[in-house]
């Protein structure tokens, strides 16, 4: 599927190629609900990352955080005009890019369910909203997006 995005000011848009555009794992860790997560998560999707085309290219700057008094190498785009989190590249895995779904501009298809992730980093005001097939994990779930997507026969159609 081809996924548009930009950011809100409109400086910046891109699109890129995703295999899996079903926004279903929302992250609660600091660094997503600290930089992109109104609702104290962020959600991310895969693209791969030879497709991704960027206009406005200049108008973004790059975010890596700091972990464990390390800095992550994992690149948080976002455009320096208007502060939209438009995606991450970690160059530990180069063929993929994870938009941020609220960058998307596409009509992104509903999940069947949910993966709430890093619930350990959670503050206590946010409230997870949960459906009866949705899964939890304190750290990072048991499979990755390319598993979850396959698991679910999404990636067939």
């Amino acid at each position: 599927m081809l996924l548009e995005g930009s950011c809100h000011c409109g400086a910046v848009r891109f699109r890129v190629m995703s295999p899996h555009p079903y926004p279903f794992n929302r992250c609660y860790c600091s660094i997503c609900r600290k930089t992109a997560g109104g609702g104290g998560y962020a959600v991310n999707l895969s693209g791969e990352a030879d497709s991704l085309v960027v206009h406005g290219a200049e108008h973004t700057s790059i975010y890596q955080a700091e972990i464990d008094g390390r800095t992550s190498p994992g690149e948080r785009h976002f455009c320096a005009r208007c502060a939209s989190a438009l995606w991450v590249f970690d160059p530990r895995w180069p063929e993929l890019v994870h938009p941020f779904a609220s960058a998307i501009d596409s009509e992104l298809p509903i999940p069947p369910e949910r993966v709430h992730l890093m619930l350990e980093s959670k503050p206590d005001w946010v409230e997870i909203e949960s459906r009866e097939r949705d899964r939890c994990f304190a750290g990072y779930p048991d499979e990755s997006i390319a598993e979850w997507h396959a698991r679910l026969g999404l990636d067939e159609e």
